[in-house]
């Protein structure tokens, strides 16, 4: 990463005065924000100040951290393990870059998610394609790149073979192919026992350019016991594949790894007593992410490879006995911590029958979660520019600066321990997995937010550099 500017790892005297942490639904904070938070909340000044609001501020070295624990469990667990950073989750070159640093593959479904993968560096043969409408185009830049592809359907095998007919004579497709789970029969994604057969016997009978490598399957939600169940499916198709000469070797189970955003008593005790007279429009949301659910995204991945897969074998076991290596493409899992957004107070308005609202200078499109009916129930941390006296705690939900009257970042009413000024800034913790760019866009030509990728630079000191 090439810095930009440098900044003294000293703590401001007194800096945390400024510092109000929320009280109902507080983050869970990395150790590096929670020093710059609590002794060096100016640098986010700064920052704002140079690059605007909204703000995202990245700490790549965190997917480092969280792709050493995914290893960790591997290795007491003696299955071979196979991490593909799944690169939809964030549009960062610097996370990328941090997923090559960290020597994992990474998941793109795209030819911009191939690019940008290329750009940082990364070996071909360590790409995985899984998004099921891939285009020709898109097909041949995996092909002249030997990467890894998930075939959704008969259709699409039969596209690539095509290709193959025409491409040069040493080039080879690798290939999964992707299996419709019993728990995801009404699905569009992957294939069904049916199509699965008929692929098999047509690679069976293929030349050897194209290569069969194993299964792959992704689910929604986040149940160890779901992926356990696939898992369990997909066992006689390894025999089936093997029997007509094709050498399975991976099976790779997609993404869906939990994480915690909050801690789980608090989360519990919320969901218990919330009601509509929380947020703004009276509505309590009916569906929201397990944001204090308890479990690491590590710890799932343990629990799911301990778990009994038939009477004499775990998981672990059953992989390891049959020589077969576990896939796994993690996204918001893999950059869990790994950011922070800051949006800057506008102003605090008086509404009708008591309400009130926060302006932020930025849009709810780089906080996305009202935008699919629920909400981001993790808390902001305001940080005041300058002393309130007398001031009691406040009720408000938070608003963008567009003309849509949805441009809400939190219908929820958030307790503030003093009221939000112009100038102040709101810090929304743990925002780099989907959260921050999913919907952004330019709409009222407002430029997309900036992206900083903050790191620890030889002197002690942070190093920090534009990743756009």
């Amino acid at each position: 990463m090439t810095s930009r500017t440098e900044h003294p790892a000293a703590l401001d005297a007194g800096a945390a005065e400024g510092v109000f942490m929320p009280t109902e639904l507080p983050p869970l904070l990395d150790d590096e924000f929670e020093q710059i938070l609590r002794g060096n909340p100016n640098l986010l000044r700064q920052w704002v100040q140079e690059f605007g609001s909204p703000l995202h501020i990245l700490w790549p070295e965190r997917l480092k951290r969280n792709a050493q624990a995914f290893q960790a469990v591997a290795r007491r667990q003696k299955v071979e393990l196979d991490i593909f950073y799944g690169a939809k989750v964030n549009k960062s070159q610097a996370l990328v870059r941090a997923a090559v640093e960290a020597g994992i593959g990474v998941d793109v479904s795209s030819p911009y998610e191939l690019a940008d993968a290329l750009r940082a560096g990364l070996d071909p043969r360590r790409l995985v394609a899984t998004g099921p409408a891939k285009t020709a185009d898109f097909h041949r830049q995996l092909l002249a790149q030997g990467a890894l592809i998930s075939l959704d359907s008969v259709g699409e095998l039969e596209s690539l073979q095509a290709l193959l007919a025409h491409a040069r004579p040493e080039a080879t497709a690798r290939c999964l192919l992707r299996y419709r789970p019993q728990a995801a029969r009404m699905s569009r994604f992957g294939m069904g026992e049916e199509d699965l057969a008929r692929c098999l016997d047509l690679l069976a009978r293929a030349p050897r350019n194209l290569g069969f490598e194993g299964f792959h399957f992704h689910l929604s939600g986040y149940e160890a016991g779901t992926r356990q169940q696939a898992i369990k499916e997909l066992m006689p198709w390894i025999e089936r594949a093997r029997a007509l000469g094709l050498r399975p070797q991976l099976i790779d189970i997609g993404g869906g790894m939990p994480i915690e955003y909050i801690d789980s008593q608090r989360f519990a005790t919320y969901l218990k007593t919330h009601s509509g007279a929380d947020y703004r429009h009276g509505r309590r949301p009916k569906d929201f992410y397990p944001y204090g659910g308890g479990l690491a995204a590590a710890d799932w991945l343990e629990q799911l490879l301990v778990s009994t897969l038939d009477a004499k074998h775990t998981l672990a076991q059953a992989l390891s006995s049959r020589g077969l290596r576990l896939a796994i493409e993690p996204g918001r899992s893999l950059v869990d911590q790994a950011a922070i957004s800051v949006f800057r107070v506008n102003r605090l308005k008086p509404l009708a029958q008591g309400q009130q609202v926060v302006f932020v200078e930025g849009s709810s499109f780089s906080a996305c979660e009202t935008w699919f009916a629920s909400e981001y129930l993790v808390d902001p941390i305001l940080i005041g520019a300058a002393a309130v006296p007398d001031s009691p705690p406040t009720l408000a939900y938070i608003a963008g600066h567009s003309c849509l009257d949805d441009d809400v970042l939190c219908n929820r009413l958030v307790r503030f321990a003093r009221p939000p000024q112009g100038q102040d800034l709101l810090v929304y913790a743990n925002t780099a997995g989907y959260q921050m760019d999913l919907l952004e866009n330019e709409f009222h030509r407002h430029p997309n937010p900036k992206r900083i990728a903050i790191g620890r630079s030889a002197q002690g000191g942070i190093s920090v550099a534009l990743d756009n």
